[in-house]
């Protein structure tokens, strides 16, 4: 090649390379319709000047009478990140157009990959031609086209465009996709970077199923663009059949906003509007919500649903990064009524019980701090919210911790801090025929408790393990809250308890474990068994079950708790008396990936007031099996295989006659084409707590893949000392990387009346880069399909 023809031959291979690559396409969110096209701008290619050119054919051929340029062979070149391989490259001075022939590749600098048998382009690459054109993206989204054009820069037009986003059939290569979109006229836009689809028509598996004017969706340079989204469809006992129809705009790369209306046939529009911004150190999103029901009536009488005929909420979600160690945010809802968004299934505030909180947290290299406060939004039918009003409202809690940053004495020393302020507006009282009554109590308590604790491990020369430990707690409280023994003329509180307008209280403990980990090895397998022994000394716990009870009242005791130095869940009960803990732990591993683990133990009250034992306002430690100087034994233990079978298992047996009184057993197998779960719990009667029979549910769940992409799932919960099926699903699913598709029913005993329908059928089709068509697919089918 000439000397004075590389210049020119460079420029056109430009042309050439970035002309190919506009018509690379991606789509990333889901269809949006047609907009109209507004007044085009030239964009030009950015090359660098200084960017060199490597060319490596066969042959380089120069024609002097024809003027024509050829690079003939395995033609490979690199340009600007571009690279490109064919058969023949010319370029024609005369018409100033340059050729690609035979067997053509092009890989642009962002991966998309252009495959053709004929390619050219005019001098200044503002008009070009592309025949049997194939375009790959970088996330496997194909185009094909019989041929095409490129004008004024940055419009694209293919001639019977077909497009897709689903994988060819490696078998079977001819075989049309799953699903494709052919069109009359493929319109790529550069300046509005949309992809329009004109006179097109879906195929679902070679078969037409729908044919519309036309399909825009944005390119590969766009992550968000404004339009209509794909509408989704709902039914429900009494709600009626819905349609809505979402509208997504965007303000800015930062800012935007989705607004849907739906059309009940039962109940009347529904509008519903979020709205989301991005800063540089967080997000925010605002939800609004409303309707006006046409026919209340529809629901039970007596509920929160049927009485209101306005409905509408107000809620917003923020979480901001202050710097790299604190947070601050929020989640809080306003509706005007209790069940508006768990009835109508607005996503992110149809909890049963939605917590509204503020919150303000920091996390260190060895230490933490959270504030937050709490409201309790409880969604259900209750036209008066009592379950609401009855619970507390939290403003504060204060949580800290630290760990000192040198040891003191050898050991660890440690500073937990909590300071909790509640109040409620309402009494709440729960009649136990069994025995004492249980309470939460009107008014206002405040806590403000500290706690250091010191320990330290040695190591003997034999390998036990011994642990001394230290701790020292303080709390007071001021409280005004209502005498327990005057919320009812019937209600029964034995307990002393102390309605002061203050109250102090303090616990020392002095500790010590000892843990042995003795390691057996075989051939083929390892063992770790464990034997644990500990002793905590303390004095009572002085106002045992005469303060009020808040944050301590889930307690359970079992193989997760055994060796805690404080079993209950929470600051409000501390653990007074000397008790011992003794067990033992096993892990065991063999070379045929067989894995067993287990922990075994009991807790002994050796001295003192037994706090487990003591009366309580809401009788936290009734039936627990700590309330005797001897606990119930406790344990766990489970096996894995190389199988896919898993078994495991917790329980708690009477310590005089080992009976069952609390566990569960949960079995899963899970292979290839088959995963499968079963769960069952049993809870004994807890007479002192307000339970009078025994508890027993079974619940599973499986999946069967009998196809490839195909599968049925299924699932129940059943009460068995009841006899009643309280939920059941059972779905079809096909999904691949193109497409998802499921299909679901499912029912829910609701005896309460809390929700809008007892049953309910979903189905979600998904078509990967277009987006979701939806009929009553909600978040409570969601739940209850087996995730694979």
């Amino acid at each position: 090649m000439a000397a004075g023809d590389r210049k020119t031959f460079s420029k056109q291979l430009v042309a050439l390379l970035a002309g190919a690559t506009l018509l690379g396409y991606s789509g990333s969110i889901p269809a949006v319709f047609a907009q109209e096209n507004s007044t085009l701008q030239k964009l030009q290619p950015k090359i660098d000047p200084e960017a060199k050119m490597m060319l490596s054919a066969n042959e380089l051929v120069y024609n002097r009478d024809q003027q024509i340029v050829s690079a003939v062979g395995g033609v490979q070149i690199n340009y600007a990140g571009y690279k490109m391989v064919a058969q023949r490259v010319e370029y024609n001075q005369k018409t100033g157009r340059m050729m690609a022939v035979g067997n053509i590749e092009l890989i642009s600098p962002d991966g998309n990959r252009m495959y053709s048998d004929k390619l050219d382009v005019t001098d200044d690459f503002a008009e070009g031609f592309v025949n049997a054109l194939r375009i790959e993206t970088t996330d496997n989204t194909r185009i094909a086209a019989e041929s095409g054009e490129r004008v004024n820069d940055n419009l694209m037009i293919l001639n019977k465009g077909v497009y897709t986003a689903c994988l060819p059939c490696a078998e079977r290569p001819e075989r049309p996709p799953f699903w494709q979109v052919k069109a009359e006229r493929v319109i790529q836009n550069g300046e509005k970077h949309t992809i329009r689809l004109e006179k097109a028509r879906f195929e679902l598996l070679g078969h037409p199923i729908a044919f519309l004017p036309w399909i825009e969706v944005p390119d590969q340079t766009v992550k968000r663009k404004s339009g209509f989204l794909f509408p989704s469809f709902s039914t429900s006992e009494n709600l009626g059949f819905g349609v809505t129809v979402p509208y997504y705009y965007v303000f800015s790369p930062s800012m935007d906003l989705t607004v849907s209306g739906t059309g009940y046939t039962n109940q009347g529009f529904l509008l519903d509007a979020e709205f989301r911004q991005r800063f540089e150190n967080g997000t925010h999103t605002l939800r609004v919500a409303g309707i006006n029901q046409m026919h209340p009536e529809s629901f039970t009488e007596g509920t929160s649903d049927h009485e209101a005929d306005d409905r509408g909420m107000i809620g917003s979600k923020a979480e901001f990064k202050i710097n790299p160690r604190w947070a601050f945010g929020w989640d809080v809802m306003v509706q005007s009524d209790n069940n508006f968004s768990r009835t109508y299934e607005l996503k992110g505030f149809n909890e049963t019980t939605h917590v509204n909180q503020v919150y303000l947290t920091g996390l260190g290299k060895r230490n933490y701090f959270d504030i937050r406060s709490f409201y309790f939004d409880v969604q259900d039918s209750d036209p008066h919210s009592e379950e609401e009003k009855q619970q507390a409202i939290v403003y504060p809690v204060i949580d800290y911790h630290a760990v000192a940053p040198q040891p003191l004495a050898g050991g660890e020393l440690s500073l937990d801090v909590n300071f909790t302020n509640i109040s409620r507006t309402h009494d709440s009282f729960f009649d136990n025929p069994a025995g004492d009554d249980r309470f939460s109590l009107k008014g206002q308590t405040s806590r403000l408790t500290g706690e250091l604790e010191w320990k330290r491990t040695f190591v003997t020369p034999q390998g036990v393990l011994i642990t001394p430990l230290l701790a020292a707690r303080g709390d007071a409280l001021a409280l005004n809250v209502d005498d327990p023994n005057s919320i009812s003329g019937t209600s029964v509180y034995n307990g002393d308890f102390e309605n002061g307008d203050g109250a102090t209280r303090g616990m020392i403990t002095a500790g010590l474990e000892a843990r042995y980990p003795i390691l057996m090895t075989t051939a083929n397998s390892t063992h770790v068994l464990e034997p644990i022994a500990q002793i905590y000394a303390r004095p009572d716990e002085s106002l045992a079950g005469a303060l009020p009870n808040e944050d301590a009242q889930s307690f359970v005791f079992d193989a997760t708790s055994l060796f805690e130095r404080d079993k209950f869940s929470g600051y409000d009960r501390i653990e007074g008396g000397t008790r011992a803990n003794i067990g033992f732990q096993y892990t065991g591993t063999f070379d045929n990936g067989y894995k067993l683990h287990g922990i075994f133990g009991q807790s002994y009250h050796l001295a003192g007031q037994n706090s487990f034992a003591t009366d309580d306002l809401v009788n936290a430690g009734a039936n627990s099996g700590l309330e005797t100087d001897r606990s119930d034994y406790v344990g766990l233990g489970g096996i894995e295989t190389p199988q896919g079978l898993s078994l495991a298992a917790s329980y708690r047996l009477d310590e005089k006659d080992l009976s069952f009184r609390r566990g569960d057993l949960t079995a899963g197998f899970q292979t290839d084409t088959f995963q499968s779960q079963l769960l069952y719990t049993h809870i004994s009667s807890q007479p002192d707590y307000g339970s009078a029979e025994d508890g027993d549910e079974i619940q599973t769940k499986a999946t069967v893949k009998f196809r490839d992409y195909w599968s049925v799932f299924g699932g129940i919960a059943w009460d068995l000392n009841n006899d009643v099926v309280s939920r059941k699903t059972l779905g079809l699913s096909y999904e691949d990387e193109c497409t998802i598709f499921t299909i679901a029913y499912t029912s829910k005993r609701d005896t309460s009346d809390e929700s809008a329908s007892d049953w309910s059928i979903g189905a979600r089709l998904t078509f990967r880069t277009l987006g979701d068509v939806n009929v009553g697919y909600s978040d409570d089918i969601e739940k209850n399909i087996y995730n694979n």
